[in-house]
């Protein structure tokens, strides 16, 4: 077995838990019944080594995170333009630059930013391996997860991803902030990582991997420059003696390092690439890789299918990714905008890969508090992963009946974006009663979207209940055959043929005066589908295009996507029946033209007339 089918094992198998917090028993027995969602490791680069970052609230763990991420490897092709003017559903979402975020974590001064754990491709002088941030550790979460205390049911679930992301890791990087020292926080989490070091990685895992000691090193974060390494200053004294008590943990010495800065990340490649050696010897592998085999591995690879949950606050988006993964990835409860980062999940259905991103959720900017930054960048991440996604899930709040304007903003940027809109009715375990079924609610929900939207008409509508895992599976197949239309190229010849009918049943009206005329009309690129229509005149009617977009999409079933047409003025002349007249008196200019004349006064004694040319004489 290679050492990715391995790693693959290692992931699918894994161990399931199911708290009683934000899903439900029945959960369960959803997962057994629909067997064909299993999660895998579907990545752009090798990844072979799984390190985590663990540490007290604000030590700098999303900083380190950012820095180590390998950008290459988890960047998505981009389709949609950033450079366009904010249209008006972007300016009720909120939506800011692009610019001012990388794609990372969501990094700011307050304590306990980071809630879900977020895994990634991490890279470190040419050395691949995953990569997890997690939340805070203290001493109250981790009584709380062995049940010492009762707290509220997000700080159980923010520990529990922590810990799981901890059990599952071949190296654990436990940072802490050098210039307060050895904090109670730390002590504990130091406490239970030294438990947790000797024992199996996953013992449901059915993995082959021989067991090994997991690996813990310390660091000492935001320590910038060499001044502190000086006995001069009485602060410094104070961060040489934290390292000096960090030091009597057990775990090595502290690596003294940057993670703003980038500095002492050199320590941080030697250990991994010392780990990942070990770790390929102990599986039986060449402790390098075969550059041109990996090449042709990810040349082979099929691309994921990019799918994003976008909605509301509270409308049961991670509850949703819970039950399509069939365990608790993420965080999810009754309290709104418990979701921050945009977590992406691989998984696979029915041995398709897909990329499974859970995003914040999304209010209006006038109804957000000003001083809260972290909202803002929360739906920053969202929009940036609506505009990496081939389709977009919105989820509806099936208990308020009626669509609300916000949604309707959201399913207009999915739209001019180029995306694939899906639309899931949620929480319709609430509403539906014996004579109001499910379908009933998605056809009165089609109805809203077309009376607002008629370009989405006949959009994908899927009513379910995702906390029971009522028709949950239908949704998949749904967005396999949205991403189908959406990716879809149409001959030209069809095209044209299209193009027939519907001119001879309805001709386009005139245009200043002048008839209009379609030639012929091509395809420019799929994802969107955009097409291009060559007409003896610049522009068209907007009420026409209308026209050609609805009969297009009856004829092509293009639907829940915006078909782009395009109009392109042909040439009003051929160019090839000029009757110019070449203006050109001679060869060589006028010095040659000079020469002429002089040569015509000597042999005639009158120069040459203009516009005519004497025959050379023997």
């Amino acid at each position: 077995m290679s050492f990715r089918s391995s790693l693959l094992t290692i992931y699918c198998n894994r161990q399931k838990i199911f708290p009683n917090f934000g899903l439900s028993s029945s959960i369960h027995h959803y997962t057994t019944k629909y067997q064909y969602y299993q999660r895998c490791l579907s990545t752009n680069a090798n990844a072979e080594l799984v390190v985590s970052i663990l540490g007290p609230p604000n030590a700098g763990k999303s900083t380190l995170f950012n820095r180590l991420m390998c950008k290459e490897s988890n960047r998505a092709y981009r389709l949609g333009s950033e450079k366009k003017k904010m249209s008006r559903s972007l300016g009720r979402i909120g939506y800011r630059s692009p610019s001012k975020r990388s794609g990372g974590a969501i990094v700011t001064p307050i304590a306990g930013t980071t809630r879900d754990r977020r895994e990634c491709i991490g890279s470190i002088g040419g050395i691949y391996f995953r990569l997890i941030d997690t939340a805070g550790v203290d001493g109250e979460r981790i009584d709380v997860a062995f049940g010492k205390k009762n707290k509220t049911s997000m700080e159980a679930a923010m520990i529990r991803q922590t810990m799981e992301a901890a059990r599952n890791s071949d190296l654990v990087l436990l940072m802490f902030d050098a210039r307060l020292g050895v904090t109670s926080d730390l002590s504990e989490t130091i406490r239970w990582l030294r438990k947790i070091s000797h024992t199996p990685k996953n013992k449901t895992s059915g993995s082959k991997e021989p067991f090994h000691r997991r690996e813990i090193a310390i660091l000492a974060n935001k320590l910038e420059g060499d001044r502190w390494t000086s006995s001069i200053d009485n602060s410094n004294n104070n961060v040489l003696d934290n390292l000096a008590e960090v030091a009597r943990a057990g775990f090595g010495e502290p690596i003294p390092i940057s993670a703003e800065h980038g500095e002492g990340i050199v320590d941080i490649a030697v250990l991994i690439d010392k780990l990942t050696r070990e770790k390929r010897v102990r599986l039986g592998l060449p402790e390098e890789d075969d550059e041109e085999e990996n090449n042709k591995n990810q040349d082979s690879e099929v691309k994921p299918l990019q799918l994003a949950i976008l909605g509301r606050q509270n409308v049961g988006k991670s509850t949703l990714v819970n039950s399509l993964l069939g365990e608790e990835r993420v965080i999810s409860g009754e309290t709104p905008g418990l979701t921050r980062d945009s977590i992406s999940v691989p998984m696979l259905f029915k041995n398709k890969p897909v990329q499974i991103v859970d995003t914040a959720g999304i209010r209006r900017g006038v109804k957000r508090e000003r001083s809260n930054e972290i909202e803002d960048l929360a739906v920053l991440d969202a929009m940036r992963a609506m505009k990496l996604a081939d389709v977009a899930v919105l989820v509806l709040d099936a208990q308020a009946r009626v669509i609300q304007r916000q949604e309707l903003a959201i399913a207009d940027a999915v739209v001019r974006e180029g995306r694939s809109l899906v639309v899931v009715a949620n929480k319709m375990d609430l509403i539906v009663d014996a004579d109001y079924t499910p379908h009933d609610f998605a056809c009165a929900v089609q109805d809203q979207i077309e009376l607002r939207f008629p370009m989405l008409r006949k959009t994908p509508v899927v009513a379910m209940s995702s906390l029971y895992g009522d028709n949950v599976y239908k949704l998949m197949p749904v967005v396999f055959q949205a991403r189908e239309r959406w990716a879809r190229v149409i001959p030209t010849g069809m095209l044209n043929r299209w193009l027939e009918e519907v001119l001879d049943e309805h001709p386009p009206p005139t245009h200043n005066g002048r008839p209009a005329r379609i030639k012929y009309i091509i395809q420019t690129k799929g994802r969107p589908p955009t097409f291009l229509l060559f007409c003896n005149v610049s522009e068209l009617p907007v009420s026409y295009l209308r026209y050609l977009t609805r009969s297009f999409q009856n004829s092509f079933d293009m639907f829940g996507m915006e078909v782009r047409l395009v109009v392109k003025s042909s040439a009003e002349k051929n160019p090839y029946s000029s009757t110019k007249v070449n203006k050109i008196t001679g060869i060589g200019g006028w010095k040659g033209r000079q020469k002429r004349s002089v040569d015509a006064l000597k042999r005639d004694g009158k120069p040459l007339q203009k516009g005519r040319r004497s025959r050379r004489r023997n």
